[in-house]
């Protein structure tokens, strides 16, 4: 009996300690979360109870080299609605309806909502934003925005690119810059009931944005001007189907102008041309990524003679060709079983190398081909940099379409010595034309020259040194002196412009297929001689009637020149050489 009394008296102080234990436990733990803890819970049960709204951050302004603002932009409205603190949902309907003009059943869908906060519509002008604060609507939220403006619609629209609804980058610089450009959104966080109506005695907590930077590019606006308005001049007159021109700085790949027509309106970027409808969205999309294709990038074509200025600076390299030696060109030249054909079929006869160049004589520059041969000749390729991208600061450049070194066989390295069956872009090969006759440093093209503040600071420079030296700076000086002939007394001399010394070459190359009959018109120039400070590059696509590049591509140089020269602060010089006139003294 004693013993049960004792077994039951152990049970009780048993399952008291237990009890009083975990009641201990659970006051420590209770301490734990309500003094260590508090803070971390305090904010889950803010979060609960909180909404939030971005406030968008301003984003950077896309300046030209001289400070002229390209892309800015404007104030606009978000107006969004929150669905449990509505009070009359028919006059927000109607009042939204009606300044925002849209359809009642659109509204209708997102005032019914039931969502946290629900947006109605963004990019709202500001002035429809106050007006619809005026009304004083309880759950319509008006909060500041911004959108991209760019000041002159289709000015390089190709190259700045645009943005999106978010202003995120889409295309161009404003994607590849975009980090540096976008800034940082603010917050909005205000305190809501277990129904989601804000406590109006909480007020408002804002996190203010941080603005983007400013990007200075090395594009200047009179430049892109003056091209954009030959290039349009040039299209007009010789209905083509595109017209590009790209002006940029030999010494060190800085890109003052891009020109690829037809252009877009920035500004209204998802608006195809006059015209041309789709009559599906994937094919609406399809014709705007064609609207937006930078030609100059993207595009790759055979370049035709203007590549001749390459093969020359290999032979000279090489070594395989000196100004005196002399040709012979009958208007043809046989290669294994092809005749293949000179531009003047009746033959330009005897001619020293300058001419040849002068003449743009494919029999010579097929013997040069030959004189180095297939395995020298691609190793020059690559040398020049051809081979590789350029590394312009631009999404999607397109890579040289080229034959693999094996597949080369005689006829193929004819036709590549003189500009055909082989494609490259136009960037690469003004980035290695500038390359040849600067000296021989291989240069990046590009646009990004800095990134600022607001208050004009720098805070980044970007770095595009020119790189290795890809020939000697004789071969680079003989280059020069030799394309002054071709613009003085040879196949460019419409680009002529007395007191300048002018270097250039034409070409004239046709699209495949062949009997199609469609011609790209092209021209090179820089200048001045002794040390280029600019180089222009002009090609007219498929134009109607006359299509050779020294008649309808150089006049198109020499408008250029002859406003962007003095612009430079490039003076006139004295009377030009004729390096034949030294040869025959000699």
């Amino acid at each position: 009996m004693n013993g049960t009394k004792t077994n039951n008296r152990k049970k009780i102080v048993i399952v008291f300690f237990s009890i009083m234990a975990v009641m201990l436990g659970l006051a420590g733990r209770l301490v734990y979360l309500m003094v260590f803890c508090s803070e971390h819970y305090s904010g889950m049960a803010r979060e609960l109870h909180e909404r939030e709204r971005d406030i968008k951050a301003a984003r950077g302004k896309i300046l030209d080299r001289n400070g002229k603002e390209l892309a800015s932009n404007r104030s606009v409205c978000t107006i969004s609605v929150i669905h449990s603190q509505i009070k009359d949902g028919e006059k927000v309907i109607e009042a939204l309806s009606k300044e925002l003009d849209m359809p009642p059943e659109d509204v209708r869908k997102r005032v019914e909502k039931v969502s946290a906060i629900e947006r109605v519509k963004s990019n709202v002008p500001k002035e429809t934003g106050d007006k619809i604060r005026d009304y004083k609507l309880e759950g319509v939220k008006v909060d500041e925005d911004y959108k991209r403006y760019y000041l002159y619609d289709s000015l390089a629209s190709k190259v700045l690119g645009f943005t999106g609804s978010d202003n995120q980058g889409i295309i161009g610089l404003e994607v590849i810059y975009d980090e540096k450009l976008k800034g940082t959104n603010g917050k909005i966080l205000t305190l809501a009931d277990a129904k989601g109506v804000e406590l109006k005695d909480a007020g408002e907590t804002r996190r203010n944005p941080v603005d983007g930077n400013n990007l200075r590019i090395s594009l200047d606006y009179n430049i892109q001007m003056y091209a954009q308005q030959a290039a349009e001049k040039a299209m007009q007159k010789k209905e083509a189907d595109s017209v590009s021109v790209l002006i940029m700085k030999p010494s060190n790949g800085e890109i003052l102008a891009m020109v690829n027509l037809p252009e877009f309106n920035l500004n209204e970027p998802y608006t195809l041309p006059e015209g041309v409808s789709a009559k599906s969205p994937e094919k609406k999309q399809e014709l705007l990524n064609q609207m937006w294709r930078n030609g100059c990038i993207n595009d790759t074509y055979e370049p035709g003679s203007t590549f001749k200025v390459i093969t020359a600076s290999a032979a000279l390299e090489a070594g395989v060709v000196h100004l005196s030696d002399n040709f012979y060109c009958p208007g043809y030249k046989l290669v294994e079983d092809r005749r293949i054909r000179c531009a003047r079929t009746s033959g330009h006869g005897a001619q020293t190398f300058a001419q040849g160049l002068q003449n743009s004589c494919n029999p010579v520059f097929i013997e040069l081909g030959m004189r180095l041969g297939a395995d020298q000749f691609y190793d020059y390729f690559k040398q020049f940099g051809l081979l590789a991208k350029t590394g312009i600061d631009l999404p999607g450049e397109a890579r040289t379409i080229m034959h693999e070194k094996k597949n080369i066989g005689q006829v193929e390295l004819a036709t590549v010595s003189f500009g055909q069956s082989f494609q490259v872009t136009p960037i690469q090969l003004a980035s290695t034309i500038s390359s040849l006759i600067n000296g021989g440093k291989r240069v990046t093209p590009h646009f990004g020259m800095q990134v600022e503040d607001q208050e004009q600071n720098v805070i980044e420079k970007f770095d595009f040194k020119p790189k290795n030296r890809i020939v000697s700076k004789q071969t680079s000086d003989t280059m020069r002196e030799l394309l002054e002939q071709v613009v003085s007394v040879g196949g460019g001399n419409k680009a002529y412009i007395e007191g300048y010394r002018i270097g250039g070459k034409t070409a004239t190359s046709q699209t495949l297929p062949r009997s199609a009959h469609r011609y790209i018109s092209s021209f090179m120039c820089f200048a001045p001689v002794e040390d280029p400070k600019v180089l222009c590059l002009v090609i007219i696509n498929n134009p109607t009637g006359v299509y050779y590049g020294g008649t309808i591509a150089a006049p198109v140089a020499k408008e250029l020149f002859l406003n962007i020269l003095p612009y430079l602060g490039i003076e006139k010089t004295a009377a030009i050489k004729d390096l034949n006139k030294e040869q025959e003294k000699e």
